[in-house]
């Protein structure tokens, strides 16, 4: 009998062990994850990128944890000699009628305390040389980093605690009883006082195990990248993203230096036809039927068929694709680009066609369920990890 488990070995998992760990030092505490090492799906496909919380709603989850967080992610990766930069981002406005989103999204920044500084055209390009834009906005604390290594330290601190990391070992069924609960696996039995399910892209279905309705679904989109060749990563110094659309709930295609030099372009947007389908060609017939017949994925659809459309076409168009990115860098050619990883983003969907915008934890008894937590999940990963610990009941 463990006084904690959790599921999933992803970056939330991970820091949530690791903090409950520093909590109740003499606690046992075993993490269960499926796969034959840890980071493996959202966290291991991430794009490293640290998050400054702009975007975010002010007040809500991901505003305060990502803010907080990408300070304490920076200190950890000092006081761990964890490679990372915090060598800032541009966004910026490439025509007019993305000018006013710029500048409602400066105030966003300053509602959420950022120190944001808007930029002209000139600006930008002294500090990314090759972008076309009409006006932009600086983010000094913005930076980068290889999230698996963060993993790796995460995983080696619970270990050194005394904690547990059972690898190969997928969750089938779930037993509740007034004293504990009793999780069937492919590996046996394992029982806890208490559970923390950090499932990600399955987070959902294990909640429902659980007897838990957690009132969205979890939809996988693909996000699709190409990477800049070599020869050509000089035509993008740092970070470089567009004004998202307002009306559209991911942040549009950009560049991203990676901390091993590497520049990567995109994500695009598309629905995955497998929880864990990271190629075109990935097809579960039980994840797709589940989508298909889930209403809110329709009115989902018909709130957003105009940009879903340019996203499917982008998917299937390399040149599309590159038409987007030269909005930004018009130099960039379809020679420069090498397809690359894709990564599968685990997004709440609400019946009603709502995405959940913010991070969702829900309490049961002995219990909660982390059930949606996408980007920039891993910028904040040490601010949730702290947060779900302050909410157990003990």
């Amino acid at each position: 009998m463990y006084d904690f488990v959790i599921v999933g070995g992803g970056i939330v998992g991970l820091s949530t062990a690791m903090f409950l760990g520093q909590s109740y030092p003499d606690a046992s505490i075993i993490v269960l994850e499926k796969e034959n090492s840890v980071a493996f799906h959202q966290t291991g496909h991430n794009s490293g990128v640290i998050h400054s919380g702009i975007y975010y709603k002010p007040g809500s989850f991901k505003a305060k944890f990502t803010r907080a967080g990408s300070q304490s992610m920076v200190e950890f990766c000092q006081i761990n000699e964890i490679p990372h930069e915090v060598c800032g981002k541009v966004i910026v406005a490439t025509k007019e009628s993305e000018l006013s989103g710029l500048e409602n999204l400066y105030k966003r920044g300053l509602e959420n305390g950022l120190k944001v500084k808007k930029i002209s055209a000139e600006e930008v390009k002294e500090k990314e040389p090759y972008v076309s834009c009409l006006a932009g906005i600086y983010v000094p604390s913005s930076g980068i980093v290889n999230y698996k290594k963060v993993c790796q330290k995460y995983a080696e601190l619970i270990q050194k605690q005394g904690g547990k990391i059972q690898l190969n070992t997928e969750v089938k069924r779930l037993i509740k009883t007034s004293q504990e609960q009793v999780l069937e696996t492919n590996q046996g039995t394992v029982k806890a006082h208490f559970m923390i399910n950090c499932a990600g892209l399955y987070s959902d279905r294990v909640a429902q195990l659980g007897g838990v309705e957690p009132q969205a679904k979890i939809v996988p989109f693909r996000g699709e990248y190409y990477e800049l060749i070599p020869e050509n990563r000089y035509l993008v110094k740092n970070l470089i993203y567009p004004v998202p659309n307002p009306d559209f709930p991911f942040l549009g295609v950009h560049f991203t230096r990676m901390i091993d030099g590497s520049i990567h372009a995109g994500p695009n947007a598309v629905l995955s036809l497998k929880r864990e389908g990271y190629k075109k060609t990935d097809f579960d017939l039980k994840d797709f039927a589940e989508v298909m017949t889930y209403p809110g994925f329709w009115k989902l659809v018909t709130k957003h068929a105009d940009e879903g459309i340019k996203e499917i076409i982008r998917s299937f168009s390399k040149a599309a694709f590159v038409r987007s990115l030269q909005q930004l860098i018009p130099d960039v050619q379809t020679s420069d680009l090498i397809s690359c990883e894709a990564g599968v983003r685990a997004q709440a969907l609400r019946a009603n066609g709502n995405l959940v915008d913010d991070f969702l934890i829900i309490h049961d008894h002995q219990a909660l369920h982390v059930c949606n937590a996408p980007s920039p999940a891993a910028t904040a990963s040490l601010e949730i990890g702290k947060y779900i610990v302050s909410q157990i009941p003990m």
